[in-house]
């Protein structure tokens, strides 16, 4: 029983993960028809500016509990930051040209590491997360790690958030309206092109902190991380449904899960091929993914 709760808790800490990543890629694919393949480069810009600040370069921040909670903002923030430029100066010349988007989005994605690893070399560093959350909490058994319910936690306030934005904001109301008929929203008076850098900045934000929070669950951050969990991000958007933040949020907990199962049951590195074996049968027998629309 011991063994079932930690591999749930820690299944569920790596689905945390891929639903903060995912979910940006959710967002701005399922409102802007967009394809972000550097994506994953905005979650390692978030986990290395957390671990910059949180090693204390910057004022305030540090190792601590209020210190690390401002070094988790200002990873978030930086994340933001280059999500927005990311958006202006690479996305937005190229809307109405998807195979130049997608190259362009890729070498952003290559270029990112590269400098990452120019600048603070290759190698893993770790990552100084917050004494407190160090330890472990016992529950049936296990010995549950700290961080596994902040990861949970930060996950499910992204997606309280992401669902109140979409339906009781009038910027997310604006968003909706203008990618069903971006001509008539423009001819309101309405700049759709800023209502869509602004989800390009909260998908950015939501892997940023991914990244940010991510540290606690590897213990440390390296320039290929954000990679590394793009991939399985993209098989939970293309699981819960293209667009579809709830179903993002439930292909989460299940690639997590069967993620954790499979590697402990099985051999270590089969949870990887199960992931995949799930995907494909689920498309087999729903191709729209398990809701297939933003809900």
């Amino acid at each position: 029983m011991a063994t079932v709760v930690l591999l749930t808790f820690t299944g569920l800490g790596l689905g945390a993960l891929y639903f903060l990543v995912a979910a940006g890629l959710s967002l701005i694919f399922g409102l802007m028809d967009v394809l972000n393949f550097a994506h994953g480069a905005l979650l390692s810009v978030g986990a290395y500016g957390a671990w910059w600040a949180a090693s204390g370069h910057l004022p305030g921040a540090g190792s601590g509990g209020a210190g690390f909670a401002l070094a988790v903002v200002f990873g978030t923030a930086v994340g933001t930051v280059a999500a927005v430029l990311l958006e202006l100066a690479v996305i937005r010349p190229l809307y109405t040209r998807p195979r130049e988007q997608i190259l362009a989005t890729v070498g952003v994605g290559l270029a990112v590491p590269a400098l990452l690893s120019a600048i603070w070399g290759s190698d893993a560093r770790p990552f100084p997360g917050p004494k407190a959350l160090s330890g472990t909490f016992g529950l049936l058994g296990a010995e549950v790690p700290l961080d596994r319910p902040v990861l949970i936690g930060a996950a499910l306030v992204v997606l309280t958030a992401l669902k109140l934005f979409l339906g009781r904001t009038r910027h997310g109301l604006v968003v909706r309206a203008g990618v069903e008929d971006r001509a008539m929203v423009t001819a309101l008076g309405i700049d759709v092109r800023r209502a869509f850098t602004l989800v390009f900045a909260i998908g950015g934000a939501a892997a940023a902190l991914g990244g940010a929070v991510g540290g606690l669950y590897f213990g440390s951050v390296d320039p290929h991380q954000g990679t590394s969990l793009l991939i399985f991000a993209f098989v939970v958007v293309v699981t819960g449904g293209m667009g579809s933040l709830t179903g993002a949020a439930l292909a989460s907990v299940a690639v997590g899960l069967v993620q954790q199962f499979a590697n402990y049951y099985t051999t270590a590195g089969l949870g990887d091929l199960a992931v995949v074996v799930l995907l494909a049968a689920l498309l087999l027998v729903r191709p729209r993914g398990l809701t297939g629309r933003l809900a």
